[in-house]
């Protein structure tokens, strides 16, 4: 494994460190992440240095969120062809570090696409050269797709919710550090707050390892939204004291039938938005939707360490690189532990999909294959990954 230094930024009154930057010094080019288990506590990096170190940074959580993985994948790529490792190897390796958000393949293959193309007419130079072009597309096409659903979504909650004020739920993590741009569903919140519509944000903490305490709600402060973290259990009584207008939320993949894999906890929300009649509202690029999965049932969820749930863990205390088994015990010593990563949603309970090239509402198979062929990408059949239209 390649090295994994680090950098410290203690005390910063905003976010200074970008989630995910390529660099290139003397010694070599790398791939630089802000640690995302470190945070709230401090702004850390990761310099990757080769492709097991950033599977490591994915598997461990450091870098992640759909669209920035999809990004990460693609740099891994590029990284595996500039330092002269074996790309198929980098291609399979990185493809299987977490098995549910789709963005991952999509990046991972559109670079390695690009350096195969290239490598047969010019060789490893060349192939090296289109993979980081290819990744650099990538990031700037995300960085385009999260203003647009800002627009898309911003509008949506006019139509939805006329006369302002909105009190929006929302669950993990779906800002700037999910994205090369401003996020998916905390982007459109931003722009909520950013034109007055934002009276208040409900942050779930998003159990077990608090992406909404931690993350969410370190993205509110810093933008100067109207914060409030509450425990997962409790949205029941807000949504019962008609606290909440809408839930906004991300998504790791999204079935043909419109089906929603997203971060464990959506779907019970998703439930409860229902009963209430508030508008349960996915933001994700198309790049999130996977055409090739017919329906949820056929989404393979991730299943994460047990210790996750039977351990409190501080990594930020621990230090980089803490493995599951070193936190604080908080279940007897053998407790089973049941940690799906994700549960999925079905279309029914879901309002509205807000994308970078529209709005699919209702939910439906023909009107998810609609938007997505209006955009710049559509998935490959051979399985290989994504190709231009």
């Amino acid at each position: 494994m390649g090295d994994q230094d680090e950098v410290s930024e203690k005390g910063a009154g905003a976010l200074t460190i970008p989630s995910l930057r390529w660099e290139e010094p003397p010694e070599g080019p790398v791939l630089v992440l802000l640690d995302q288990t470190r945070l709230p506590a401090e702004e850390a990096e990761l310099v990757c240095t080769d492709v097991p170190a950033l599977v490591q940074a994915i598997r461990t959580l450091a870098v992640r969120g759909a669209p920035l993985l999809g990004i990460a994948g693609a740099y891994g790529v590029a990284l595996a062809a500039a330092r002269g490792f074996d790309v198929e190897e980098a291609v399979e390796a990185l493809a299987q570090a977490r098995p549910t958000a789709v963005n991952l393949g999509y990046g991972v293959w559109r670079a390695a696409a690009a350096y195969r193309a290239a490598f047969a007419g010019g060789g490893a130079p060349a192939g090296a050269a289109a993979a980081l072009a290819e990744a650099r597309a990538v990031h700037a096409e995300d960085i385009e797709a999260s203003t647009r659903m800002a627009q898309h979504g911003l509008a949506l909650l006019g139509e939805l919710l006329p006369g302002g004020g909105h009190r929006i739920l929302t669950h993990c993590n779906t800002g700037a550090l999910v994205s090369g741009g401003e996020g998916t569903a905390l982007a459109v919140a931003l722009a909520a707050h950013r034109s007055g519509e934002l009276r208040r944000l409900w942050v779930d903490e998003t159990r077990p390892l608090l992406q909404g305490a931690r993350l969410t709600a370190y993205e509110a402060a810093r933008t100067g939204m109207a914060y409030t973290v509450l425990s997962d259990g409790a949205a029941g009584s807000l949504f019962a004291g008609g606290e909440v207008d809408a839930v906004l939320i991300g998504a790791d993949r999204i079935a043909a039938d419109g089906s929603v894999a997203n971060k464990v906890g959506s779907y019970p929300l998703a439930v409860l938005a229902r009963y209430h009649h508030v508008p349960f509202v996915v933001v994700a690029p198309t790049s999130t939707v996977d055409l090739e999965t017919e329906e949820g049932a056929d989404i393979e969820v991730e299943q994460r360490p047990g210790q996750e749930v039977t351990e409190f863990s501080l990594p930020f205390v621990q230090g980089p690189g803490a493995e599951a088994g070193t936190g604080i015990p908080v279940a007897p010593l053998g407790a089973q532990a049941y940690n799906p990563a994700f549960d999925v949603t079905p279309p029914e309970l879901v309002t509205a999909i807000v994308t970078e090239v529209g709005v699919v509402s209702p939910v439906t198979r023909d009107g998810l294959a609609e938007v997505c062929s209006t955009s710049r990408w559509s998935k490959s059949r051979s399985g290989n990954g994504m190709m231009a239209e």
